[in-house]
């Protein structure tokens, strides 16, 4: 009876190895964590930068220390978890890249038509311009690779093995979209667009067979918000922005403090690119995946 709970075809239960993982992530955090905070202070007042690249570091450092844990464990390469470090920043990744800075551009260019946004000037020049492109730029490839390997990575594959890629694709997309309720000036209509664009990256990992297309559009979506348009990204205004915008419209079409992640017409834009994406990637590059045919 114990082994029926614990063991089931593919070896320990999908769930158990989840929880195994987790503890593995929030241990290797914690103490990541401690021996910063006593060595380091993670802030530096000047630019919030300093204290926000090392914070996210430290976390894609514990999912991803955990996942190397759990494939010696499991006897698999850790690529299997969809981050093949051969493709790494690829040809992939850029696509994504241009995918998210277009989608962004788009959603903005249709609520500017909408007289509803206002592009207004450029208020970073020369060496100012280049240090926050760059350093936003950098801060923003480590999210995307933390949250599309902390939710799409090692926890899609293995509740895959359990309960199939699309039940699981639903339920993570759900905590996702819910975590994000915690963002100040965040609305509800943007937590829903959270979550269809969460299905609209495990969409493009079940078809490209890895997360480095997710990670390139989620990494340049958040800096087109963030750094080079200068809009609320899911309810967060950072510093040091290229452009200086002005909002005009009702809260539905502008997205208010959430930004424009609240909008309809990003919706409504995420909706397409779901469209487009099953176009585009129709057959997956990797079908011995353990992502293909779940």
């Amino acid at each position: 009876m114990l082994r029926r709970i614990f063991v089931g075809p593919n070896g320990i239960r999908a769930g158990w190895r989840l929880l195994i993982y987790s503890i593995f992530a929030a241990v290797i955090l914690g103490v990541l964590f401690h021996l910063a905070l006593h060595t380091s202070p993670l802030r530096v007042p000047a630019f919030r930068l300093g204290e926000l690249l090392p914070r996210e570091l430290i976390a894609a450092f514990a999912t991803l220390a955990a996942a190397a844990i759990m494939a010696r464990i499991e006897h698999r390469p850790f690529g299997s978890y969809g981050l093949p470090w051969k493709r790494a920043l690829g040809a992939r990744f850029c696509e994504g890249a241009v995918w998210g800075f277009t989608a962004m551009t788009v959603i903005l260019l249709i609520l500017r038509a909408t007289n509803s946004f206002s592009f207004g000037s450029a208020q970073l020049h020369s060496r100012q311009l280049l240090f926050y492109a760059l350093g936003w730029g950098g801060y923003f490839v480590v999210v995307g690779l933390y949250e599309e390997f902390s939710f799409r990575g090692y926890p899609q594959f293995t509740l895959t093995t359990g309960m199939g890629f699309w039940p699981a694709a639903f339920l993570l997309s759900a905590i996702f979209s819910t975590a994000h309720l915690a963002n100040p000036g965040e609305n509800l209509l943007g937590v829903l667009q959270v979550f269809v664009t969460a299905l609209l990256l495990c969409l493009s990992l079940r078809r490209t067979g890895n997360l480095w297309f997710a990670i390139g559009l989620h990494g340049a979506w958040d800096w087109a918000e963030t750094f080079f348009y200068g809009v609320p990204n899911s309810g967060f205004q950072g510093p040091g922005h290229f452009l200086n915008p002005m909002f005009h419209g009702p809260k539905w079409l502008t997205g208010g403090t959430a930004g424009p992640e609240g909008s309809v017409v990003t919706l409504l834009v995420e909706l397409a690119m779901i469209w487009l994406v099953a176009l585009r990637f129709r057959v997956s590059s990797n079908p011995r995946a353990a992502y293909a045919g779940k």
